[in-house]
């Protein structure tokens, strides 16, 4: 699926949880799916437990926070010698 069209699974609502980037028709957000990702658990796992999720939904958490990084600009806090 082409990354607009998953972008387009992610909404940013300020109503829902303080308008943190989650997966439409969820409280989930973006966040806390790459969190599980990073925690060990496979794709597959997390479908499991979130059965109302699909693949796409949690490709498009990827690339939500792939297109995230890639538009921001990172400095270091404190200069090593």
């Amino acid at each position: 699926m082409e990354a607009a069209k998953l972008i387009d699974r992610i909404e940013i609502n300020p109503k829902v949880l303080n308008g943190k980037p989650v997966i439409k028709g969820t409280r989930l957000s973006v966040q806390f799916i790459i969190g599980l990702l990073a925690q060990g658990m496979t794709m597959e796992e997390v479908l499991q437990e979130y059965y109302r999720l699909t693949k796409e939904d949690i490709l498009a958490c990827l690339e939500f926070a792939a297109q995230t990084l890639e538009n921001n600009f990172f400095y270091p806090l404190s200069a090593s010698a």
